[in-house]
C-alpha cells in the first residue's frame, strides 16, 4: 500500500455559508498523507524516548495438545524489506528440519506447528501487505505496522498446523513478498525474521480418522515463480478472473479449497462506498469450469494505516497482522473433478474496483491404499445473488443507502473409496448482508454493516456419520467519521470511531466423539483530532478489546484497553468456569456435537 493507496474524498454537496477548510482533518478522508499524519502526531501525547514502540494484535496463545514435546525452532528467512516494489519476492530453500526427521520424518508426527514472523522498523513509512508461501501455498497474509521515528516491532504468531503435509515436504521454496518503497520521504526498511516453531506428538499417534486431521496433500492455486510480485492473483475490476488449472490426485476422498484475500487501494475501504464507487457490497466468487462451487464474504479487516493510523496503536486492528483465510468444501464436487484431467479454478470479486489480491490452497485427504476413488454429484442448488441498494433522500446535500444481499449454495455427492467404502456429502453455504451508509452533507459519514455466514459439511458411510462440521460466522461493523465539537467554522473536532466484531460458533463430531470452539472478539476504538484554523492541535485516542475463546480443549479471555500509546489495563486468563457465559457456551456446543453424532 503506497500512496497511491490513498482513499478518494467522498463527493458531497457543500451548504454551509462558509465551508468547513479541507485539510489534514478533512471529515471523509480515510488516508492520510505522511506529512498529514505527522502534523496529527507532532500534538500527540507521546510514548517512552528512545525506545520502539511494541505493537500487538489481541489473539490466544497457542498451546501444544498434552503429551507433546518441543519446540523445535528452525529460522527460515531473515531479510531487511527496503526498496522491494516490483522486485521478486524473497526466497530461501527448504527442508524439513532435522528435528523432524528424528521425529519419524511425516507429517503426522506433527502435533502443533507456528510460523512466527517477528520485525521492526524505524523512520516514515506506510504500512505495507505481505505474504509468505511454501511451496507456492500461502502460509500467511498480513500487514505490516506503521513505523514511527524511534520505530516499532511487533510479531505474528500464527497456527500452521493444518499446513503439516507442506512442513514435511523436500526440496520446496519459501517465498516472502512485501512491496516497500524507499525514499527521501519513506525511510523505514522492515527488518523480518520468519521462524517455524514444531512441536512433536509422543508416542507417535494413531492414523487419523478419515477426512480429519490434516490434509495430505495442498496445492496452491496461485501465480508461480519467478514473478516480480507476490504469487497472489490480482483482481482489478468485476469482469477480472484470477485462474488456475490443475489435476486432482486420483484417489482423493475429500477436498477442501482455503482462499486467502486482501483489498486495496480504490476498494481498501469497499464497505463505506456508494453506487457511483459500486456501491458496499463485496464478494469472491470461486468457479470450477465455469461453475459456481462457493463464495467468501469477506471480514473487514482495516490495515494499520486505515482511516487514521492512531486507531492502531498499539492494538491493531482486528485481523491485520493476521488476516483470516475462508474454506470451501469442495468434497461433493469431487464428481467432477476426479477424471484425471485438468480443471480450471477461478477466482472473481463482484463488484470489484482496483486492487483485490486473490489466491488459494487446494486441501485433499488421499486414500490410503493409494488406488484410485470415484465420485458423483448427486444434487447442485447455486441461485443468483440476491442483492438490492436503496436509496432514501434526505435533508439537501445528505444521502442514505441501505444494501442488503444474501446467497445460498449447496452441493451433494458421493465418493467411493477402497478403505473407507462408500461415503456420501453434503455441503451447505448461507450468506447474508446488511449495510446502512449515512452521508451528512460534509460533516459525518456513518456505516453500519452485518455478515453472517452458515457453513456445514455432513459426511456418512454405511455406519453413519463419519464427520459433521458446522461453522457460523457473524461481523458486524460501526464506522463514524465526522465533525463533533464545532464552535465555529475554524474551531472543531473531527471525530473517528471504529467498532469490529468477529463472532464464531464451530461444531464438529465424528467416530472419536465432538469438538466444539467459540469465539467472541470485539473491539471498540476512536480517536479525536481537535482543529483550530485547519491546523491540528491536539489529540486523543484510546481502544478497548474484548476477547473471548471457549473451546474443547481449552480457553483463554483477554480484556486490554489502551489510551494513547499506553496500555492502562490488560487482563487474561486460561480457565473455563461451567456455568458462566463462556462456559454456557461450551455446553451448548456440547450438545450440538451430541445431535450431530446422534443424526
Amino acid at each position: 500500500m503506497d500512496d497511491s493507496y490513498v482513499r478518494r474524498l467522498l463527493v458531497v454537496v457543500l451548504l454551509l455559508v462558509t465551508p468547513l477548510p479541507m485539510s489534514i482533518a478533512a471529515p471523509h478522508k480515510l488516508r492520510l498523507s505522511a506529512s498529514d499524519f505527522a502534523s496529527i502526531e507532532a500534538v500527540a501525547p507521546p510514548p517512552p524516548p528512545d525506545k520502539p514502540t511494541t505493537f500487538f494484535e489481541v489473539d490466544r496463545p497457542h498451546r501444544p495438545p498434552p503429551g507433546s514435546f518441543g519446540p523445535c525452532s528452525t529460522l527460515l528467512l531473515s531479510h531487511s524489506f527496503a526498496f522491494t516494489y516490483t522486485k521478486p519476492p524473497v526466497t530461501a530453500a527448504y527442508s524439513p528440519p532435522p528435528c523432524l526427521a528424528a521425529a519419524s520424518g511425516r507429517a503426522s508426527a506433527i502435533s502443533l506447528a507456528v510460523l512466527e514472523w517477528r520485525a521492526a522498523c524505524r523512520g516514515v513509512q506506510y504500512d505495507r501487505i505481505f505474504g509468505v508461501w511454501l511451496g507456492g501455498a500461502e502460509l500467511l497474509r498480513s500487514c505490516t505496522a506503521e513505523p514511527r521515528p524511534n520505530g516499532v516491532v511487533w510479531s505474528v504468531s500464527k497456527d500452521v498446523t493444518k499446513y503439516a503435509s507442506l512442513f514435511a515436504a523436500r526440496d520446496s521454496t519459501l517465498a516472502v513478498y512485501l512491496a516497500n518503497l524507499v525514499d527521501d520521504q519513506y525511510t523505514g526498511v522492515y527488518h523480518a525474521n520468519v521462524t517455524l516453531h514444531l512441536y512433536f506428538r509422543h508416542p507417535p499417534p494413531p492414523p487419523p480418522q478419515a477426512g480429519l486431521g490434516p490434509a495430505d496433500v495442498i496445492l496452491p492455486i496461485s501465480q508461480s515463480l519467478p514473478l516480480n510480485d507476490g504469487l497472489w492473483f490480482q483482481i482489478k475490476n468485476d469482469m477480472d478472473v484470477g485462474s488456475a488449472s490443475l489435476a486432482v490426485p486420483a484417489n482423493t476422498y475429500r477436498a477442501v479449497l482455503e482462499v486467502y484475500l486482501s483489498y486495496h487501494s480504490d476498494d481498501e475501504f469497499w464497505y463505506t462506498n456508494t453506487p457511483d464507487s459500486n456501491g458496499p457490497f463485496r464478494e469472491v466468487t470461486v468457479q470450477v469450469d465455469g461453475e459456481l462451487v462457493g463464495a467468501v464474504w469477506p471480514f473487514p479487516v482495516i490495515y494499520t494505516g486505515g482511516i487514521n493510523p492512531l486507531l492502531w496503536r498499539p492494538i491493531t486492528g482486528m485481523g491485520s497482522f493476521n488476516l483470516p483465510s475462508y474454506d470451501i468444501e469442495l468434497t461433493p464436487f469431487l464428481g467432477k473433478l476426479l477424471d484425471g484431467e485438468e480443471h480450471e479454478f477461478q477466482f472473481s470479486v463482484t463488484q470489484a474496483q482496483d486492487l483485490w489480491f486473490v489466491d488459494a490452497n487446494l486441501h485433499l485427504w488421499l486414500d490410503p491404499r493409494g488406488a484410485a476413488t470415484a465420485a458423483g454429484v448427486t444434487s447442485y442448488d447455486a441461485p443468483p445473488l440476491d442483492m438490492t441498494i436503496a436509496f432514501v433522500p434526505e435533508r439537501p446535500g445528505d444521502e442514505f443507502y441501505y444494501t442488503t444481499a444474501f446467497r445460498h449454495v449447496s452441493a451433494a455427492g458421493w465418493v467411493q473409496t477402497p478403505s473407507y467404502g462408500k461415503i456420501t456429502a453434503a455441503w451447505t453455504q448461507r450468506l447474508s448482508y446488511e449495510n446502512s451508509n449515512s452521508i451528512q452533507g460534509s460533516s459525518a459519514q456513518v456505516v453500519n454493516q452485518t455478515t453472517d455466514a452458515y457453513s456445514g459439511v455432513h459426511v456418512a458411510d454405511r455406519a453413519g456419520v463419519l464427520y459433521s462440521q458446522e461453522a457460523q460466522q457473524s461481523f458486524p461493523l460501526y464506522m463514524f467519521v465526522g465533525v463533533v465539537n464545532q464552535t465555529s467554522n475554524s474551531s472543531y473536532t473531527v471525530a473517528r470511531n471504529v467498532r469490529l466484531g468477529f463472532g464464531e460458533e464451530r461444531v464438529a463430531a465424528g467416530r472419536p466423539g465432538f469438538w466444539s470452539r467459540s469465539l467472541s472478539n470485539a473491539q471498540d476504538c476512536a480517536v479525536n483530532v481537535d482543529v483550530e484554523d485547519g491546523d491540528a492541535v491536539g489529540v486523543s485516542w484510546g481502544t478497548r478489546q474484548t476477547y473471548r475463546h471457549e473451546a474443547s480443549d481449552g480457553c483463554y479471555f483477554r480484556n486490554v484497553t489502551s489510551s494513547g500509546y499506553a496500555v492502562v489495563s490488560d487482563h487474561s486468563d486460561e480457565v473455563c468456569v461451567k456455568g458462566s457465559p463462556a462456559g454456557g457456551v461450551a455446553e451448548s456446543a456440547e450438545a450440538a456435537g451430541a445431535a450431530l453424532l446422534s443424526s
